[in-house]
C-alpha cells in the first residue's frame, strides 16, 4: 500500500473522531489512506464530499467512485495512481506537481475528475500544458483537412463541389494523382524560367532589333512566354477555387506569385501604348526594374519544398538570435572602423579616407569575405583587423546553434503531427466500428449486453476530444475542454 508521510498529517491521529474521518481510496489497485481533516481543506474536490457524504445512501456514494466497500470502508476509482499522487500533494502543499512522463492533457482531465482548479498547477507545468494543447490544436486541424479532403456533402451544390475539386487540385498535391502531376508540372515550369531569365542576359544569345539594340532571343521570349501563361492559369485557377478570397489575396506566397507574373503584362502594356512613350527615359527605367522583380518566380519553389517551408519557419523563430547578430556586428564594424581610420590616418598612403568610408573594410573583415580592395598598412592597423576578424567569426557562429535548433525541432514536430494526425484517424475508424458493433447488441440479448459492458469497460477515461466531445465516457461529470 502506497501512503504519504505519516507526518503530514499526525495532528489527525489518536482519536476516534479523528479515525472516522479517515478514508481508504483504491487508485487503479493502489490504496492510500487519507485524513477528512486534510481533505477538507478543500471542501469542492470529489475527496472531500466523499468523506463528508460517507453516511449518505450507497447511490450518493457511488455517484462520486466506481465502487464501494462497505464492510472495509474503502472507495475504489478506476485512475491513473501516477496522476493522483501528483494531485492530492494539493491537499498539502497547496501546489502541484506535474511529474515528467505524465502526458499533460490527461493529467488536466484527471485534475477535472478530482474537481482540483487548475490554478493550483505550477506555472512551469501550465507553460508545458499551453504547448501540449497547441499541439492537439494542430493536429485537430490537419485531421479536419483530411475528413474535408475524404468527405463529400451531398446536400452542396454543383459549383461548390467544382471549386472545392479545383482547389484540392491545385492546393493539395497529396490529394490524388492528378493533383501530384500539375504540382510536378508547375515546379518544371518554375525551373525552366529561372533558366530562361538567365540564358536571356548572355550577349551571345541575345539579338538586335530594328532599332540596334540587344534584346533576348526569340525563342526564349516565346518559352518565357509560355511559362507566364502557366503561372497565370494556375494562380487565377487557384484564386477562383479559394474558399477565402481576401485571405487568399493577402497571402506571403500568393503575393510572390502575383509579383512573378506583374512584370510581364506591365512591360507588354508599356510596349503596346507605343514608341513615344517608350521612348521616356523614366519609363525605359522602370521597365528594366519590372523586369528584375522576375527573380521572384524563384521563391515559388519554396510552395513544392517543404524542406524551404522547414528553413522559412526556423528564421521565424530566430528573429532573436538573429537581431542580436545584427546588433553585435554593428557595434563591432562602428568600433573597429573608427579605430581603424584612427591607425591608418597618419599613413602617407592610407585608404581609409573617412570612418563611414572605413564601414565597408570592418564589414568585409568581420563577415570572412576580405576583397583586398581596402586594407591596413601600419601594424596597429593590422592588429586591429586581427582582432576585427575573430570577433566577427564568433559573432557569426553564436547563433547558427539556435538556428539549427529550430530547424530540427519543426521538422521532428511536424513529422509527430503528421503521424499523430493519421493515427486520430485510425482510432476514429475504430470508435465507428465500435459503435456499429454496439448497436448490432443491442438488438440480441444477454450476450450482446455483455460484450456493450466489456466495450464500456475498456474504453480509456482520458480519451482526449480533438474534433467533438461526442465520444466522451459517461461517468466523468466534467467541463468539456474544447482545443479546436
Amino acid at each position: 500500500m502506497w501512503t504519504l508521510p505519516r507526518t503530514r498529517f499526525a495532528h489527525c491521529n489518536g482519536s476516534s473522531s479523528s479515525d472516522e474521518k479517515e478514508i481508504a481510496v483504491n487508485i487503479g489497485g493502489v490504496r492510500l489512506v487519507l485524513c477528512g481533516d486534510i481533505l477538507n481543506r478543500y471542501p469542492d474536490s470529489r475527496l472531500a464530499e466523499l468523506v463528508n457524504c460517507s453516511t449518505r445512501s450507497f447511490d450518493v456514494i457511488s455517484s462520486l467512485c466506481d465502487d464501494y466497500d462497505p464492510g472495509k470502508r474503502e472507495f475504489y476509482f478506476d485512475r491513473d495512481p501516477d496522476s493522483f499522487k501528483c494531485i492530492v500533494e494539493v491537499y498539502y502543499f497547496g501546489e502541484i506537481h506535474m511529474k515528467r512522463g505524465i502526458c499533460p492533457i490527461c493529467f488536466i482531465k484527471e485534475m477535472e475528475f478530482w474537481k482540483i482548479d487548475l490554478s493550483y498547477l505550477d506555472e512551469c507545468c501550465k507553460s508545458n500544458l499551453t504547448e501540449k494543447e497547441e499541439e492537439l490544436a494542430e493536429i485537430a486541424d490537419k485531421v479536419k483537412l483530411i475528413l474535408d479532403d475524404l468527405e463529400s456533402d451531398p446536400d452542396v451544390s454543383r459549383n461548390e463541389r467544382w471549386q472545392k475539386f479545383v482547389w484540392k487540385l491545385m492546393e493539395k498535391p497529396e490529394s490524388s494523382l492528378s493533383a501530384r502531376v500539375i504540382a510536378v508540372v508547375s515546379f518544371l515550369f518554375i525551373l525552366v524560367s529561372s533558366v530562361v531569365m538567365c540564358l536571356g542576359t548572355i550577349p551571345d544569345l541575345q539579338v538586335e532589333d530594328s532599332e540596334g539594340n540587344r534584346v533576348e532571343h526569340p525563342t526564349l521570349d516565346a518559352i518565357e512566354t509560355a511559362c507566364i501563361g502557366w503561372f497565370t492559369i494556375e494562380y487565377v485557377l487557384r484564386f477562383a477555387s479559394s474558399p477565402n478570397k481576401v485571405r487568399f489575396a493577402l497571402s506571403f506566397m500568393n503575393m510572390i506569385d502575383f509579383l512573378a507574373i506583374l512584370p510581364f503584362y506591365v512591360v507588354l502594356v508599356l510596349t503596346y501604348l507605343g514608341t513615344a512613350m517608350m521612348e521616356l527615359v523614366n519609363v525605359q527605367q522602370a521597365v528594366q526594374a519590372l523586369r528584375i522583380m522576375r527573380i521572384a518566380r524563384i521563391f515559388k519553389l519554396a510552395r513544392h519544398s517543404s524542406g524551404l517551408q522547414t528553413l522559412t519557419y526556423a528564421l521565424k523563430r530566430s528573429f532573436k538570435e538573429l537581431g542580436l547578430l545584427l546588433m553585435y556586428m554593428g557595434v563591432g564594424i562602428f568600433v573597429f572602423s573608427a579605430l581603424g581610420y584612427t591607425m591608418e590616418q597618419s599613413h602617407p598612403e592610407t585608404l581609409f579616407r573617412s570612418i563611414p568610408q572605413s564601414f565597408w573594410w570592418a564589414i568585409i573583415t568581420m563577415t570572412t569575405v576580405g576583397y583586398g580592395d581596402i586594407y591596413p598598412k601600419t601594424t596597429l592597423g593590422r592588429c586591429n583587423a586581427a582582432i576585427s576578424f575573430l570577433c566577427g567569426v564568433i559573432a557569426i557562429a553564436l547563433p547558427i546553434h539556435p538556428i539549427i535548433n529550430n530547424f530540427v525541432i519543426y521538422y521532428n514536430k511536424q513529422k509527430v503531427l503528421e503521424t499523430a494526425a493519421k493515427h486520430e484517424l485510425e482510432l476514429m475508424e475504430l470508435r465507428e466500428l465500435e459503435l456499429e458493433v454496439r448497436s448490432a447488441s443491442r438488438r440480441s440479448d444477454a450476450p450482446g449486453n455483455a460484450w456493450e459492458g466489456a466495450l464500456r469497460a475498456s474504453r480509456s477515461d482520458s480519451f482526449i476530444p480533438l474534433l467533438s466531445g461526442a465520444h466522451r465516457t459517461e461517468r466523468e461529470p466534467v467541463k468539456k475542454r474544447s482545443l479546436t
